[in-house]
C-alpha cells in the first residue's frame, strides 16, 4: 500500500466522523497485518504508517457528592446499575449485560462471563454492604415482576413498567441527561465512573495488578490512561509529605537564604 493511498484512506474515515483515535487502531491493525505478512513471506515490504495526534484523555471525574446527587435522579434499578460502575469501572455494556444468575448473593458476589467482556477474560468481585444490598432490591424486583407476568425474565436490568416492560434495558441515555441537569452536573458522562473507580482505588492502596483486574484493563498502559491524577490528589499529597518530612514546606522557604 502507498502513502497514497493511506492518505486518502485517513481522509475518508476522517470524512465519515471518526476520530483520530478510532482511525489509529485502525492503523495499528494494519502495521501489524503487514508485520505478519512479512514475517510469512506474503509481502515484500512494510510501509511505514504515521499516526494521527490524538485528542488528550478525558479527565472528568464524579467525586462522591457529585455520584449521589446523580444518583438520587435516577429510576431505583438505574441506581444500581450506576453504583456497580462508580465502585469497580465496569463499562456500561458489561453492567447491564448482566443476568440474575451472575450476583451470588450468598457468596455476596457480582461476576462477568468468560468472552463477555472487551479483553475477553471474566471477572469476579466482592460486593460492598450498600451493593449487597442494593442488588438484592433489585433481584426482588425482577422476580416479583416474572410472577407477576407469569414469565422468567433472567436480565438483572429489566423495564419494569410501560410499554418495553419485561424487556432488558440497554442504554438510559436520554435518561441519564436528564438526571445530571437536576443535578446541575451537565457535562458528565457514564464512562467517567470509570476514571473515578480507578482513581478510588489508587487512593484506598489496592495494589494495581488487583485493581486492573476489577476494573478490566489488560495492559498496565492502558490502566494508567485511568489512573489520572486529579489536582485534589496532588494537594492530599503535598500534606502528607508536610506531616513526614522534618519541618514543613513554610519552614523550609523559610530556612532557605535569600
Amino acid at each position: 500500500m502507498s502513502g497514497d493511498r493511506l492518505t486518502a484512506y485517513i481522509q475518508h474515515r476522517q470524512g465519515e466522523g471518526k476520530s483520530n483515535g478510532t482511525i489509529n487502531r485502525e492503523l495499528s491493525v494494519l502495521g501489524t497485518a503487514y508485520k505478519l505478512g512479512l514475517e510469512h513471506g506474503k509481502v515484500m515490504r512494510r510501509p511505514i504508517i504515521h499516526h494521527l495526534k490524538e485528542a488528550a484523555p478525558r479527565q472528568g471525574f464524579f467525586e462522591e457528592a457529585d455520584f449521589r446527587a446523580v444518583r438520587t435522579h435516577l429510576p431505583v434499578d438505574l441506581r444500581v446499575a450506576v453504583t456497580i460502575m462508580y465502585t469497580f469501572g465496569w463499562r456500561l455494556d458489561e453492567v447491564m449485560g448482566q443476568r440474575l444468575a451472575q450476583a451470588d448473593l450468598g457468596a455476596g458476589t457480582l461476576r462477568l462471563e468468560p468472552g463477555t467482556t472487551k479483553n475477553r477474560e471474566g471477572r469476579v468481585v466482592y460486593l460492598t454492604p450498600e451493593l449487597e444490598l442494593l442488588l438484592r432490591e433489585q433481584i426482588d424486583r425482577v422476580i416479583a415482576l416474572s410472577r407477576t407476568m407469569g414469565q422468567l425474565f433472567p436480565w438483572l436490568f429489566t423495564h419494569l413498567n410501560g410499554g418495553y416492560c419485561g424487556t432488558p434495558r440497554r442504554d438510559f441515555r436520554t435518561t441519564w441527561a436528564t438526571a445530571i441537569k437536576k443535578a446541575g452536573l451537565s457535562g458528565k458522562l457514564r464512562h467517567d465512573f470509570r476514571r473515578t473507580a480507578v482513581r478510588n482505588m489508587e487512593r484506598a492502596g489496592v495494589p494495581r495488578s488487583v485493581a486492573m483486574k476489577i476494573a478490566g484493563h489488560k495492559t498496565e498502559g492502558i490502566y494508567r490512561r485511568y489512573a489520572i491524577v486529579c489536582d485534589a490528589d496532588l494537594q492530599e499529597a503535598t500534606r502528607k509529605l508536610m506531616g513526614t518530612i522534618p519541618g514543613t514546606v513554610r519552614q523550609i522557604a523559610v530556612d532557605c537564604p535569600s
